[in-house]
């Protein structure tokens, strides 16, 4: 700014008044100004004068890499922070980088709010986030801390997923479930819960997993190696997450297993990445955009309004059935 003052011959304080639009220079002087600092590449550092007010209007988001979920956030997220007058800065939590980590890399960056997508973090430390800065939980509901929250109704996701499973015939129904990851104990309990409804009491069972690929590809050999032994595969996986469906796609097909023939297999998320396979995920949709929307909207009200209670948006969850699912292989004519 001191060299545009210099060179059009005023002092720096009109130039800030012309780069702030107030009155005050004549015409003739804003436009020699404004042409002056495009010639020399001077343009205003909006963030810096937002810190220099308190402010950064900066939102941080917390996502996990290799969540094909989170990238469906994301891709929600930035449309509705620009549309209320923020930014957005990311940082990743990785095999070798903690949530912790990831989250004070945001708040060091003076970021205003923080929206958390799939957090695993304790329940104390979320608490206590939650006292330090604004934080909103997208996909995980943690009763009693202080921080808003933002996920789909799990259980009636599994709900629709189980009844259109058992409407098909199938009794063998396997959940391949997702270890600590966000909607896992709840999918765990509805899953019981429908197998306990339907009289498949004596067939409940939970597969340890988590929600990745490779958990996937080792439930599918397991079941293989149990094939192989004798024991008759499941007519139907419910799975963790996307991820986890498509790994075990991966180990059946290579296995000679064809889906959905043989098995059938439904996921949960309905990520980008359940439209890309050469069959179509059946899934159950989060619908990703309202989520993103609803986090941006809860961080940018309790910003303008920090005495606001924590709230909790839980969003309807449905059911997508593409080519994974059909009739159970004992009941096919």
């Amino acid at each position: 700014m001191a060299d545009v003052a210099a060179r059009a011959g005023v002092s720096r304080a009109l130039v800030s008044i012309i780069f702030r639009g107030q009155p005050g220079a004549s015409e003739e002087t804003r436009e020699r100004v404004l042409r002056i600092a495009d010639e020399i590449g001077y343009h205003p550092d909006s963030a810096a004068r937002l810190l220099a007010r308190g402010r950064s209007r900066t939102l941080g988001v917390m996502f996990t890499v290799h969540q094909a979920f989170h990238t469906d956030l994301i891709a929600g997220i930035y449309p509705e922070a620009e549309h209320l007058g923020y930014d957005v800065l990311l940082s990743a939590a990785t095999e070798g980088r903690s949530e912790a980590k990831a989250v004070e890399a945001l708040l060091s960056h003076r970021c205003e709010a923080l929206i958390l997508l799939g957090s695993d973090a304790e329940a104390a430390y979320l608490d206590e986030l939650g006292k330090r800065t604004v934080a909103v939980s997208v996909s995980r509901r943690v009763p009693g801390a202080r921080v808003d929250f933002v996920h789909s109704a799990e259980g009636e996701g599994v709900r629709q997923a189980m009844e259109h499973l058992v409407e098909l015939g199938h009794r063998r129904i396997v959940h391949l479930d997702g270890g600590r990851g966000p909607g896992s104990a709840e999918r765990r309990r509805a899953y019981r819960a429908a197998m306990r409804r339907h009289g498949l009491d004596s067939e409940v069972r939970v597969i340890p997993g988590d929600h990745t690929e490779h958990s996937g590809i080792e439930t599918g050999h397991l079941l293989l190696a149990e094939r192989n032994e004798g024991q008759p595969l499941p007519t139907a996986v419910l799975a963790g997450n996307d991820r986890s469906a498509m790994g075990l796609l991966m180990s059946f097909t290579r296995a000679g297993v064809e889906v959905p023939r043989d098995l059938s297999v439904v996921g949960y998320d309905d990520s980008h990445l359940s439209h890309l396979m050469p069959i179509g995920l059946t899934t159950v949709r989060q619908d990703a955009v309202l989520m993103a929307e609803h986090a941006v909207r809860f961080a940018v009200e309790r910003l303008e309004n920090p005495e606001l209670e924590p709230r909790e948006a839980v969003l309807d969850p449905k059911l997508v059935v593409r080519g994974t699912s059909s009739t159970a292989p004992e009941t096919a004519t």
